[in-house]
């Protein structure tokens, strides 16, 4: 499942009111601190999100929905969520079936997908959109030199879906998955872990750790570049700032290329909210960086394996299905 970007799972207007970004922080906390006399951001936390990666374009500049706004947006996402399969029901495409957009398509036309049985129970607030710079709540634009890679991207894949294992995503193929990832209610848990010179971070997706020194270490060469990038740390007061670079130009982060330079801001604002900010920089991708803000909420609940390794058991139906497709393109049936 993608990045821009997933299912909400309200059981009233008046508990999901209740949800609004004013209700996560509290005004001048201090976090706790942990043994090490550190900014305790240790724990298992949890992204269930129901707020859209992007503003849908029907609300214009409207940065935050009224209590009534959204107790009907909720009723309207609430008459379909049970009928509908759960492809449908995640990221952005949530709030277009919601908002009636026209150009909606169905996730999965032709085997379709488990129902929303399966999926965790989600949260929606006010906000209209998780990315809060530009204030317009929508990703700039991509430049010519961004498009044109991925034009070429696309018509590659259109005309090699599936020659081999090496024309899948990483994710098809179980080697790696977004870090930090940025979408929720699916494998959308993470576990913060301190010590004095590292943090780590272990997120569900992809049952993927990425190890950040936080202690004054020069970042690696230039020409070793990374799937998940190289990561420093370092202490902002009670924020815990995070600085990446050196990505692989196969890792692709967000439609990005191997310049990226990713910042995020860890800072625990309630007892039980972190928030985690996102600013990606990539003037060979956007035409000006953007910042994603997301609330986590720390859990009790376990973190389950991912149960997803390299040689991944599907992959041999995967191609078979594709060379199925070839012959009966031409005309060879069975």
């Amino acid at each position: 499942m993608s990045v821009r970007n997933l299912v909400v799972w309200v059981a009233s207007a008046a508990v999901v009111a209740g949800l609004a970004p004013a209700a996560f922080g509290q005004d001048n906390y201090t976090a706790p601190r942990n043994a090490l006399g550190q900014p305790d951001l240790s724990g298992i936390w949890a992204n269930n999100s129901a707020t859209p990666m992007e503003r849908p374009e029907q609300l214009g500049e409207k940065a935050t929905l009224t209590d009534e706004e959204l107790a009907e947006l909720t009723q309207r996402i609430d008459e379909f969520r049970d009928a509908e399969q759960a492809g449908d029901l995640l990221g952005d495409r949530l709030i277009q079936q919601a908002l009636g957009n026209s150009e909606f398509q169905d996730f999965d036309v032709i085997t379709g997908n488990y129902n929303a049985f399966w999926l965790v129970e989600r949260q929606l607030d006010n906000r209209t959109s998780l990315v809060i710079d530009p204030p317009n709540g929508r990703i700039p634009a991509m430049t010519d030199a961004a498009q044109a890679r991925a034009a070429e991207r696309s018509a590659y894949r259109a005309e090699h879906p599936s020659d081999g294992p090496e024309d899948r995503t990483l994710g098809d193929r179980c080697l790696h998955f977004q870090a930090p990832n940025m979408g929720s209610g699916y494998n959308s848990y993470f576990q913060l872990l301190q010590t004095p010179t590292h943090v780590a971070i272990f997120q569900e997706m992809g049952h993927f750790s990425r190890l950040i020194p936080i202690e004054d270490r020069p970042h690696v060469d230039e020409d070793v570049r990374l799937w998940a990038g190289d990561a420093r740390g370092r202490w902002e007061g009670d924020t815990l700032v995070v600085e990446t670079r050196n990505y692989s130009p196969k890792t692709g982060f967000s439609g990005a290329s191997e310049n990226l330079h990713l910042v995020e801001r860890f800072t625990r604002i309630s007892p039980s909210i972190l928030r985690q900010e996102v600013t990606l920089n990539d003037p060979d991708t956007w035409t000006q960086p953007w910042t994603v803000e997301l609330l986590h909420e720390s859990t009790m609940d376990p973190i389950f394996e991912y149960a997803c390794h390299e040689g991944n058991y599907s992959m041999p139906g995967i191609l078979a299905g594709a060379r199925l497709e070839e012959r009966e393109a031409a005309g060879g049936g069975q």
